[in-house]
């Protein structure tokens, strides 16, 4: 009979206490992470309730805000947004002259994302450009929507034109918006929020603990180099992008683009409708020489607007240079 090694054993169950102790640490602080950021997203949402109505669509909730009275205009936002980037100043303003509908987008703000069995029926990992342009036309068409200017920013702009080949709105407006194939350079937070462990993971640790001042500076840089809008932060509902669900929606939806992107622009030749395109000139996070410049050699009927020195925000630095876009789309569409 083999003896027992004291020295081994007294190892054996020092790594053994080591190891309980680990993983008691891990699942205080993961109930502690937990914790922490379900009251985060509790008062973020008793501070930016939804604005409007929450629509039912094919079971999928669309939240949307409807203001204003005249042919109809149909606002987008971009990827991390939400309702409040229009709704502000620059729907209410617009609402004077044209009755608008501004949406949340699948999977954010108050919208929910698309089922999971119909993303796998398009063959993707988050809400593809062609089903959030169906949904949001369903969700038009339940509020009386006719023959809008689609105006999507950003993100929101491929989302517009994907809207134009399938759906024929009266016209579409893009501001910064993405519309041609780029070189991919994915921000390592989204890179991460995209991946099935860092959903899982990393997303509900920085909605516990990602600092205000992070949030601040992402917000800069989205306008630089003109200054964010002074309370921006808190009128512009950013802080509905860091709840989980938002958060993982929306790095898929940006890691998930580029394909899409690729593919939509072999049917370019399809549109003939008006459309309107403002771009700023310094814009580093949708470059205007790879999309609005290039979109305008691709189809006959884009006018193109660039805007010498600005950057992705036009519709807050020159809100004057998108109403005059949206005002020359109606007036082609025969809106006006």
């Amino acid at each position: 009979m083999k003896s027992t090694n004291p020295r081994r054993l007294i190892w054996t169950t020092l790594a053994r206490r080591t190891m309980l102790v680990l993983c008691l640490f891990v699942a205080l602080f993961a109930a502690f992470t937990a914790f922490k950021a379900s009251k985060r997203v509790a008062a973020i949402e008793a501070d930016l309730p939804p604005e409007g109505q929450i629509l039912d669509v094919d079971g999928v909730k669309i939240h949307a805000v409807v203001m204003g009275d005249g042919p109809d205009v149909v606002l987008i936002h971009g990827s991390s947004g939400n309702t409040r980037d229009w709704t502000t100043t620059f729907a209410p303003e617009l609402a004077k002259t044209y009755r608008v509908t501004v949406f949340d987008r699948p999977g954010l703000g108050y919208s929910q994302d698309v089922s999971a069995a119909a993303r796998r029926a398009f063959g993707t990992k988050s809400a593809s450009l062609t089903e959030q342009a169906a949904v949001l036309k369903k969700a038009a068409d339940q509020l009386g929507v006719e023959r809008p200017i689609v105006l999507g920013h950003s993100f929101g702009g491929a989302i517009a034109l994907a809207w134009a080949l399938d759906h024929a709105p009266a016209g579409v407006v893009t501001v910064g918006g993405v519309s041609n194939t780029y070189v991919e350079n994915l921000w390592w937070l989204n890179r991460i929020n995209a991946s099935r462990f860092g959903g899982a993971l990393f997303v509900p640790l920085a909605t516990a603990f990602v600092p205000q001042d992070f949030v601040d500076g992402s917000i800069q840089n989205v306008f630089k180099p003109a200054p964010a809008p002074e309370g921006y932060a808190d009128w512009g509902g950013v802080d509905l992008v860091i709840r989980p669900s938002a958060a993982r929606a929306n790095a898929r939806q940006v890691a998930n683009l580029l394909p899409q992107i690729t593919a939509m622009e072999t049917r370019y030749s399809e549109l003939s409708l008006p459309i309107e395109v403002v771009h700023g000139t310094a814009d580093t996070i949708v470059p205007a020489k790879i999309h609005a410049e290039v979109f305008a050699t691709q189809v006959d009927s884009a006018n193109v607007t660039l805007i010498d020195g600005m950057g992705h925000m036009p519709h807050h630095t020159h809100a004057d240079v998108v109403f005059a876009a949206i005002d020359r789309a109606a007036k082609r569409a025969g809106l006006r």
